[in-house]
């Protein structure tokens, strides 16, 4: 799972979220409320935490959770965590290769003609550092 920090940094840069069954994320909400809260993850699942689609944009409800009185969220206020397969798939045609060094992880993307490296220690981390660079160029 990718760090907050690079998933905070990935929304800046405009990455968009749809969310999915199965879909990891964090809640990033006002000061006021509970800051423990922030560091929990949740899971989207139709049977607890389900996309709630409107005209006027989603909200992920809180079907019968009782640890705490949140019944949904707007989307704007979680903050997603993609899986390493949906880093991949992100990066679509850009990605090139993955490789394994002593104690890290080269991800080889090529964006507009210049092929760029991103290492980190944790895979998922080295994806996302490749589809941040993609996101923004592209904006």
């Amino acid at each position: 799972m990718i760090s907050r920090e690079l998933a905070l940094a990935l929304r800046e840069a405009g990455l968009g979220w749809h969310p999915e069954s199965g879909d990891r994320f964090q809640l990033d909400l006002p000061e006021s409320v509970e800051p423990e809260i922030e560091a929990d993850v949740f899971t989207v699942s139709e049977m607890t935490i389900e996309p709630r689609r409107y005209a006027s944009g989603t909200i992920l409800g809180f079907n019968g959770t009782t640890e705490w009185a949140l019944d949904s969220v707007a989307l704007a206020d979680a903050v997603w965590l993609p899986r390493e397969d949906q880093l991949r798939e992100l990066l679509r045609a850009t990605f090139r290769s993955l490789t394994r060094l002593d104690d890290s992880f080269e991800v080889e993307v090529e964006i507009a003609g210049e092929r760029r490296r991103f290492e980190h220690s944790d895979v998922s981390e080295a994806y996302g550092l490749a589809l941040l660079e993609l996101v923004g160029r592209s904006r």
